[in-house]
């Protein structure tokens, strides 16, 4: 009788989280390039800022300036760029934070966190209030971003109610349900769209997604719900490796499937509805970033999530770096540019990654 040794414990998402794998260089890495494409990011636009006056104007506030601080360059820094460059980096972390979880309940790597309605929610409510001309704000946000968030919530919940089976959630009939009441909505905002008259062009350069004109009520609406929701997931993480495998075999293992799925689902649903209603629809990066990380990292999520964070935060500074510098000084809606360089890079690993097994 011949007996097979066992794998290597770096071919299973459980394996045991070692600092020496080289996740902790990888996370050094891209926090350093978080921290470039920033600086970047506030130095560049419509009138270009040196370098040094953008490290003056934001050290000045904490009181580590040295010198005279241009007060032109001071506001347009921390009044125009700065808030900006944060809201990008805080949507493309939550997308991204949202994308691996969604993937890993789901264990399929095409989910993306509009996978459970969160987009469509987010566009019919706030096309209702543009269409409508709605001007009631809250906490200085407009009433597209708040119709947008109430909207994302609101209809997530719905389909999160429609897959409830006997306790738990079933999967199938979660997606089915994200799937028909999508399509309903899209039909629904298509006929406001026509209706909408005047308001066509407001409605579709929402829908496109973009920070142009963001501010700091914008980034202090994001925040809660991207800290609260990477907590539930990192929490999770380990749960998340096991459902990885298969609900039973999570149960013998001691995993409450039903409790962590509802936590991570509520996670990652919260997140991505709060990146909708602050930025409009940015489609690719909470399906790219994961799959792309993930071919780094492992399958471990306690790797990933981390890693996800931070390449999701870099990789929309750069997309909205783009948007604003491409046709400058005109801006190009982000959502086209990560379209646009994001379904041919997918494409690109999809052909590279067929024969090989997503969760190996």
């Amino acid at each position: 009788m011949t007996v097979q040794a066992p794998p290597p414990a770096s071919a299973s998402p459980v394996a045991r989280f070692d600092p020496r794998s080289g996740s902790y260089p990888l996370l050094s890495a891209l926090a350093v390039a978080l921290l470039l494409v920033a600086v970047v990011g506030v130095a560049v636009g419509a009138v270009r800022l040196p370098v040094s006056q953008v490290l003056g104007a934001l050290a000045a506030p904490i009181g580590l300036g040295s010198g005279q601080v241009d007060p032109i360059a001071s506001s347009i820094v921390l009044q125009l760029r700065l808030p900006r460059v944060v809201l990008a980096a805080l949507v493309g972390a939550a997308l991204a934070t949202s994308g691996v979880i969604f993937q890993g309940l789901f264990r399929n790597p095409m989910a993306d966190p509009y996978i459970i309605g969160v987009s469509a929610g987010a566009a019919l409510g706030a096309t209702s209030a543009i269409v409508f001309g709605v001007t009631i704000a809250a906490g200085g946000l407009s009433a597209a971003t708040v119709f947008a968030f109430v909207g994302a919530v609101a209809v997530t919940a719905i389909v999160y109610r429609l897959g409830w089976h006997r306790g738990d959630v079933v999967i199938e009939q979660l997606l089915l349900a994200g799937v028909a009441i999508g399509a309903f909505l899209g039909a629904v905002i298509s006929a406001m769209q026509v209706l909408g008259g005047e308001s066509l062009q407001q409605v579709l350069f929402w829908l496109l997604g973009g920070f142009s004109g963001r501010r700091w009520e914008h980034v202090l609406l994001i925040v809660p719900y991207v800290v609260v929701g990477y907590v539930v997931a990192a929490a999770g993480a380990r749960d998340l490796n096991l459902m990885v495998l298969g609900d039973e075999t999570a149960r013998s293992l001691g995993v409450a499937t039903g409790r962590v799925r509802m936590q991570l689902t509520a996670a990652g649903a919260l997140m991505a509805a709060a990146a909708v209603a602050t930025s409009g629809l940015i489609g690719f990066v909470g399906l790219i970033v994961p799959h792309l990380l993930r071919l780094v990292t492992g399958p471990d999520h306690r790797r990933l999530l981390p890693a996800a964070a931070l390449g999701g935060a870099v990789t929309m500074l750069l997309a909205d770096t783009l948007a604003r510098t491409l046709a400058a000084p005109r801006e190009i809606p982000v959502g086209i540019v990560t379209a646009g360089a994001g379904a041919p890079f997918f494409l690109y690993l999809l052909t590279r990654q067929r024969k090989r097994r997503f969760w190996s």
